[in-house]
């Protein structure tokens, strides 16, 4: 069984993969992240992905920077606060662009790396991926990667590689409202 995981930042995505696997996925990850500002910052985030995939020996799809993407999907909601309805396009966007993909690849599942850290929400962000999944025809894998100590083993994972540790969410719009350095 192969699934496309949508990847928010390395390290994010590290017990997700390896989990992932562990019960029995070919695990793809998945870069789409054009939220993120500048594009400095998005290699970075990039780059820790690249070092992350190829210690786990999982696939990595790299979209393309598209960050006009996000500004469409967020225009009038630029003075939302923090995990607000920008967040919840955000999030749509994202995951709706992962089951593209999935399609385009003839992959059936697909999930996200995101519900991992404490500052997002897990409800919020299944109902969102169970929605396009009825939509496409694919089978969103809803699992709340918290559990089981899962943020604590992807930290652990993070730091044994060095990977690059952001200080905010990424937003482009309201970057004077970051995520703590563990989203």
């Amino acid at each position: 069984m192969t699934i496309l995981l949508h990847t928010c930042c390395a390290i994010c995505s590290g017990y997700p993969i390896k989990h992932l696997q562990d019960i029995g996925y070919n695990v793809s990850a998945y870069f789409y992240n054009p939220n993120i500002f500048p594009k400095a910052e998005y290699e970075k985030r990039l780059e820790a992905q690249r070092i992350l995939c190829g210690h786990l020996n999982c696939e990595l799809i790299e979209a393309e920077y598209e960050p006009q993407d996000f500004l469409q999907a967020a225009k009038g909601l630029e003075k939302e606060p923090e995990k607000g309805r920008r967040c919840d396009k955000c999030f749509e966007l994202r995951l709706r662009k992962t089951a593209q993909k999935a399609q385009a690849s003839g992959i059936k599942y697909f999930s996200t790396s995101i519900p991992i850290s404490p500052h997002k929400d897990y409800k919020k962000i299944t109902q969102i991926g169970l929605q396009i999944a009825g939509e496409t025809g694919l089978t969103y894998v809803a699992i709340d990667f918290k559990k089981k100590d899962g943020f604590l083993k992807t930290n652990k994972t993070a730091k044994e590689l060095g990977l690059y540790r952001q200080n905010y969410c990424g937003c482009r719009i309201n970057p004077e409202f970051p995520c703590h350095s563990d989203c």
